[in-house]
């Protein structure tokens, strides 16, 4: 049986499949829109993944943090430095913030389990 990120990492390539199909103009916008707001610019896009997690756990997007934290462990991020851009998090955010800090910290621990 596959782990809560397997079925997550699933899910997400299904449904984007599924979206990508839909003859929508603003919707093909928006997603091409995303993908390229985290490439390098004059923020280099590990940055920006970064900043995509913290913006994520401010809004309190499970989903979001999934996606931006398996963006940081790919790019390199460690432990520490994403513990320190979710405390940011938490400051901006208070502390309806710690629930998605803790579901955070699990997808951490998974993603970090994954490469043993």
């Amino acid at each position: 049986m596959g782990s809560k990120l397997d079925e997550f990492r699933s899910y997400r390539t299904r449904m984007n499949d599924r979206i990508a199909q839909i003859d929508h103009l603003g919707i093909k916008r928006f997603f091409n829109l995303d993908g390229s707001a985290y490439k390098d610019g004059a923020l280099d896009g590990k940055t920006k993944e970064l900043l995509g997690l913290v913006a994520s756990a401010v809004l309190r997007c499970n989903d979001c943090i999934d996606y931006h934290l398996i963006q940081c462990i790919e790019a390199g991020w460690k432990d520490q430095e994403l513990y320190d851009a979710l405390n940011v998090a938490l400051i901006v955010g208070g502390s309806i913030v710690i629930p998605h800090m803790r579901h955070a910290v699990e997808t951490i621990d998974t993603l970090r389990s994954e490469k043993t």
